[in-house]
């Protein structure tokens, strides 16, 4: 990877499936570029992988110059890496741990990403070998942590704050999405429950960067694949991550980078 030193590379991880963690992926690599920064997204869900369909670039493939190194899909400036670029079928993958944790090794190191900023990572839900394989090998500068509302999502997430804690990776804070929606009076309606997200905030001393609305034209545009063209026109939306982007570069900027995660054990067991 090029300009290693002075990418920031941020891990969105959840601890369950189906809490949006893409799409928060997606939404923040659009709002770091659309803020003028370079931006590279990596799909590292390799059994699920939807980066491509949110971007409106399914069923393109990766080119390699010299036949050892991918070059990364473009997507209005934004640079993507999937395993869906790579296998455009919809065959299953059936594979081992060491066959992801080496896929995700050659997602990673052998795109020649171009002069990156921040590079976002989605990873798979949970905790397991693509998140030890990340957190080992990826210079991490942090990672956020997706949930949705209900207690059996904070429970899941818990494992993987743990988790992430327990490898020595900075915990950037927590987004809480499908948090609430607001009907055409203006009031909002709290439909998975309110108020446990912050509780669970203060119990693990990591800061909740944002409650994320409920907005069907959001799941419109992510199918169409016409998400960054539509992003302005979903202003709760942009000012949401436009607050997000502000937190991550001021929380980032405060952060003691002397160590190197190189030197961190990770468990094999």
């Amino acid at each position: 990877m090029s300009n290693k030193e002075e990418t920031q590379i941020i891990a969105v991880a959840s601890g369950k499936g189906g809490v949006g963690k893409s799409t928060v992926s997606s939404n923040l690599a659009i709002a770091l570029s659309k803020s003028g920064s370079r931006v590279g997204l990596l799909d590292a869900d390799i059994y699920g992988p939807s980066i491509p369909r949110i971007f409106g670039v399914s069923g393109q493939s990766v080119t390699s110059n010299d036949g050892k190194s991918f070059e990364p899909i473009d997507s209005n400036g934004i640079q993507l890496m999937s395993i869906g670029f790579v296998q455009t079928n919809n065959d299953a993958m059936i594979w081992r741990g060491p066959m992801l944790s080496q896929a995700i090794n050659q997602l990673l190191f052998q795109t020649n990403w171009n002069d990156l900023e921040y590079l976002i990572i989605d990873l798979p839900p949970g905790t397991g070998d693509a998140q030890l394989t990340i957190s080992q090998k990826a210079n991490l500068t942090g990672t956020i942590l997706v949930t949705t509302p209900q207690n059996i999502s904070l429970i899941d997430v818990e494992k993987s704050l743990i988790a992430f804690r327990k490898l020595d990776i900075e915990v950037l804070g927590l987004i809480e999405n499908m948090s609430y929606f607001t009907d055409d009076s203006g009031k909002d309606h709290y439909i998975f429950g309110e108020g446990n997200i912050d509780d669970f905030s203060e119990k693990h001393g990591v800061e909740l960067i944002s409650n994320l609305p409920i907005l069907p034209d959001l799941a419109k545009y992510s199918d169409e694949g016409s998400l960054f063209d539509e992003f302005e026109n979903l202003p709760i939306l942009s000012k949401k991550y436009e607050e997000i982007t502000n937190y991550l570069k001021s929380r980032i900027d405060s952060l003691d980078r002397s160590d190197s995660l190189d030197t961190i054990p990770v468990v094999t067991e």
